[in-house]
């Protein structure tokens, strides 16, 4: 696809560098915007940065310089907090500058804290958690009804599918049989008060999923060997697709790992300076 960033010639190893190397500047643009003025959510940003760099330079059929493009995939990310990863990526990708990043927060800027339609490349206003999947939901059935091609991705993050808003849309979606929509759930286990399997036991996620007529697949979220073939396969006619993406919070800067209080950060100078050093010893 034309619009799709080529695979290298010399094969996946290198393909993957790539994209590791794009991770790791996300994950750079996350933790400076951490230690901006106003903080951001850095431990599910982080969790979200491989699966977003797969979708972004791997999967999705975009324009960034023609954002409103008709043909172009469509994705919505459900846990808006994780905004900050999304504009890097987005920044990446080359839908605004780098340095745009900076303006994170601010009042007169467009960059929110959770997304807006604004920022080129943003569908919806998201983060009130559970409503990414009913949106996603809704673009999908209007792409098939207009006989249009666009695939549709949605991320979620695992904490919110305690929201009983998720398993409508997952009904809806599989009784519609909207094979074109694809949800990716950023499996890293915590959320903002602690484990998820504490706080509401989700497992067996999996079998829940295909209780509710959905094709499931599982990988490591943080391997682009396997999630770029994963969120690339041919869905099976007639159902729609939900990826379980193995991840850890906090990802990349091993003292914010595993941790739920990385869930939310203002890093000061030294917090700062100490993460990046981390996450480029680790990469």
């Amino acid at each position: 696809m034309s619009v799709q960033i080529a695979e290298s010639v010399t094969g996946e190893d290198a393909a993957w560098d790539d994209l590791r190397c794009r991770a790791t500047a996300v994950r750079e643009h996350v933790l400076r915007i951490g230690a901006g003025p106003i903080g951001t959510h850095v431990g599910g940003s982080l969790s979200a940065a491989d699966i977003l760099v797969a979708l972004y330079f791997r999967v999705l059929r975009v324009r960034p310089h023609d954002p409103g493009w008709a043909g172009r995939d469509h994705f919505v990310l459900s846990k808006g907090h994780a905004s900050a990863a999304l504009y890097a990526t987005l920044a990446e990708r080359g839908f605004l500058d780098t340095s745009e990043l900076d303006t994170y927060g601010c009042a007169t800027g467009r960059l929110m804290a959770h997304p807006t339609p604004a920022v080129p490349g943003v569908e919806f206003a998201t983060g009130s958690l559970g409503h990414g999947l009913s949106l996603a939901t809704g673009l999908a059935l209007a792409a098939r009804r207009a006989g249009r091609p666009n695939r549709v991705f949605t991320l979620m993050g695992d904490g919110e599918l305690q929201e009983g808003s998720v398993w409508e849309a997952a009904m809806a979606a599989a009784h519609l049989e909207l094979d074109n929509l694809t949800a990716v759930v950023d499996r890293n286990r915590l959320q903002i008060s602690g484990p998820t399997e504490d706080r509401m036991r989700l497992e067996p996620l999996a079998d829940k999923w295909r209780a509710f007529g959905w094709q499931v697949a599982q990988v490591n979220g943080h391997d682009f060997g396997e999630l770029v073939p994963a969120l690339r396969f041919s869905p099976v006619t007639g159902r729609p697709t939900v990826l379980i993406a193995d991840t850890v919070k906090g990802r990349g800067v091993r003292h914010l790992e595993h941790r739920k209080q990385s869930h939310f950060a203002k890093l000061g100078e030294a917090a700062y300076e100490r993460a990046l050093a981390a996450l480029r010893a680790a990469t």
